[in-house]
């Protein structure tokens, strides 16, 4: 049977079909549908992890117990999950543990564009990237029996025209083989560093392995792949870049589509540069795979004409290597700018209009609140990152109080799940360090921008199960911080 599905959705029915059986995530445009469609089935175990540090470590604790496991998450969430990333590439696994990281060319809902491929690299862990939604599921399934085969976290990078795009997928059975058996053995769990030694001996092996694979059997189950058509244009790409450049190109270039992103293999690369009289790899953001062509001595065109910045489109690719240019279908009309806006009736208004009023400085956090920078409210003056709205703040208090400046406030914002996420350790940083600041957790009670999730407070799991409400004020009682208010956002 076919169905037309969502790349994420089809990666969720390929966590079905190989047996999955644990799935712990962090909702994050544009890998949240995964963690959601994987839901709908009762075989697979989901959960909402209050953040991706969390969720690594629950999905790499149910693969080294024997259930194979999935952990999700968007570009800027793996930052938060690489510490246990890089220790599970030396672990290993027992059942396996796909990882799926979606990166946003872009920026459509991101506060950086980077590159995800990186992390493969320096973590030695495998790292698959399918160009459509067929691709999707099958290198799920794929990505398990990797994972078990050579004893490592295997990740899935998407991409946000991957993740949100739909094609035509052929829909199969699930196999599940149960629960692998368990042994206990420190000298493979526990990265102490006399066992951390020998595991890394063990990572380079297995690294020497996967680039073998990469040049036999990647290229016999078409992961790594030639299509020959006109030999003077050689194209090098993978995902929805190799999508862009067949679109643009067709039968005038010759490609050699890549699906294993780490290790990148070498033969086949040689072999498919020594047929093309001239060769271009086409990718988004940064000069990965270039790189590794130009190391093995191929002469390449790559981003000396193609951009480091944001997304690419067939019509730029056609002009750059064809010197073509698409008609386009013009009109003369001066469109308004929508910019993003904090939606009708939303409880952040009222907050952020009292605190222009008094003309404080704001920290602000990820999430809808970042929207209180913008016109009318023009109401914040800082954010970094999750978790950040008080850890900024700190600082920014610290510098006003060690100069002598008393007439700056400055106010700290995050929401409910960010405070659950990463807010927490933030709160405790004001109280540890006597902070002047004023910290304030914004409880719409859901997370609120990737799409209405369940999170701690919120009194439900993912799965829609009853679950204990965690009260952020007893929390920040419980720090220290007093007195504790609980303010109704439109009593201005």
């Amino acid at each position: 049977m076919r169905k037309l599905l969502l790349g994420n959705e089809a990666v969720a029915r390929g966590l079905y079909e190989a047996g999955c059986r644990v799935a712990s995530s962090y909702p994050g445009t544009p890998s949240t549908e995964v963690t959601e469609s994987a839901a709908k089935y009762d075989e697979i175990y989901c959960e909402w992890a209050p953040n991706e540090k969390v969720a690594m470590e629950t999905a790499g604790g149910a693969a080294i117990t024997g259930a194979r496991s999935f952990c999700g998450m968007k570009h800027v969430g793996l930052n938060v999950a690489a510490d246990p990333l890089f220790t599970l590439s030396y672990t290993g696994v027992n059942a396996g543990m796909v990882i799926v990281v979606a990166d946003d060319p872009g920026m459509h809902s991101s506060q950086n564009e980077q590159d995800s491929r990186n992390y493969a690299k320096a973590s030695k862990i495998p790292m698959l990237e399918p160009a459509d939604s067929q691709e999707c599921l099958a290198f799920t399934k794929l990505a398990y029996d990797i994972s078990e085969r050579y004893d490592t976290p295997v990740i899935i990078r998407l991409t946000t025209r991957i993740s949100h795009s739909r094609s035509l997928v052929e829909i199969g059975e699930r196999v599940d083989n149960g629960l692998k058996g368990y042994v206990k053995d420190t000298q493979k769990y526990v990265m102490m560093p006399a066992m951390a030694k020998k595991k890394h001996v063990i990572v380079e092996e297995r690294t020497k392995a996967l680039e073998a694979w990469g040049d036999s059997e990647a290229v016999d189950l078409g992961v790594n792949k030639i299509e020959y058509n006109d030999k003077k244009i050689g194209i090098i790409a993978g995902g929805i870049a190799y999508q862009y450049a067949k679109e643009a190109l067709g039968d005038k270039a010759s490609y050699l589509k890549i699906g294993c992103l780490y290790p990148l293999p070498e033969k086949i690369i040689r072999d498919f540069a020594a047929e093309c009289e001239k060769v271009y790899v086409i990718e988004e953001l940064d000069p990965y795979i270039e790189d590794h062509c130009r190391k093995l001595g191929i002469n390449v065109i790559g981003k000396e004409q193609f951009t480091l910045l944001g997304e690419y489109s067939q019509s730029m690719i056609k002009k750059v290597i064809l010197g073509e240019e698409n008609a386009y279908l013009k009109a003369d009309i001066n469109v308004p700018a929508r910019p993003p806006v904090l939606c009708a009736g939303c409880p952040h208004r009222g907050l952020f209009y009292a605190l222009k009023k008094l003309k404080v400085n704001v920290s602000g956090d990820i999430g809808c609140y970042t929207l209180g920078s913008a016109a009318p409210l023009n109401c914040m003056d800082v954010c970094i990152c999750m978790g950040g709205g008080f850890s900024a703040g700190m600082g920014m208090a610290k510098s006003f109080q060690r100069e002598g400046v008393t007439d700056k406030v400055v106010f700290g914002v995050m929401g409910d799940s960010t405070f659950f996420h990463s807010g927490m350790t933030g709160a405790a940083e004001i109280i540890y360090n006597n902070g002047r600041m004023i910290p304030c957790v914004l409880d719409n009670r859901i997370t609120g921008m990737t799409g209405h999730q369940e999170n701690p407070g919120t009194g439900f799991t993912l799965m829609g199960e009853p679950a204990p409400m965690i009260s952020v004020e007893k929390v920040l009682e419980a720090y220290g911080f007093a007195p504790v208010f609980t303010v109704d956002p439109p009593d201005l």
